[in-house]
């Protein structure tokens, strides 16, 4: 049996094509690590927008258990959240009014290792809130929360930073308005 020897030229031809596979092979292996960093990206900012609707969801929550403070407009803040309340309504009885103040500060303000982790400061990055009339509710943001005061419906507005998807390091805001109580 007689073997044939490549000719001079196809000598190093498989190398070149083992080579060019390993390349090709690489460059899919950067496509799925792209991927699956950008689903982490995704997966992270949908778990914000959850958090923030919960958020949203307990202070209607608190508005609808304290009815007269509603009827009264002790929950409407005018876009200015109130920072500290008189009493700990936790611990003692409170009036509807104080019972709002603190509800509001609670569910805006971070209290540190002196309360449980429930407020729009803990949760959400750098998050922030506010309770208001609002004839308008879809507009404003952390800038100016753009509550008019007028209507009947009471609007939740919640803003937080959320990392851009292009892959910067930048924060985009993104808001949510949660429209309650008529």
């Amino acid at each position: 049996m007689k073997y044939r020897s490549c000719p001079p030229r196809a000598r190093g031809f498989t190398l070149v094509e083992i080579l060019i596979a390993i390349v090709v092979f690489s460059i899919g292996l950067l496509g799925i690590a792209g991927l699956q960093v950008s689903g982490m990206r995704f997966t992270k900012g949908a778990e914000i927008r959850a958090v923030a609707a919960m958020q949203a969801a307990t202070m209607a929550d608190r508005m609808r258990a304290n009815r007269a403070a509603v009827q009264d407009g002790n929950y409407n803040t005018q876009g200015t959240m109130p920072t500290s309340s008189g009493k700990d309504c936790a611990t003692v009885a409170c009036t509807p009014a104080e019972t709002a103040t603190y509800d509001l500060v609670n569910w805006n303000t971070s209290g540190g290792a002196s309360k449980p982790v429930q407020s729009n400061a803990d949760v959400l990055p750098g998050g922030a809130g506010v309770v208001c009339l609002d004839a308008t509710p879809n507009d404003g943001g952390s800038a100016g929360w753009a509550c008019d005061n007028t209507g009947s419906i009471y609007a939740i507005k919640l803003r937080w930073d959320e990392r851009a998807s292009s892959g910067s390091t930048d924060a985009s805001e993104k808001t949510m308005v949660m429209r309650v109580m008529q």
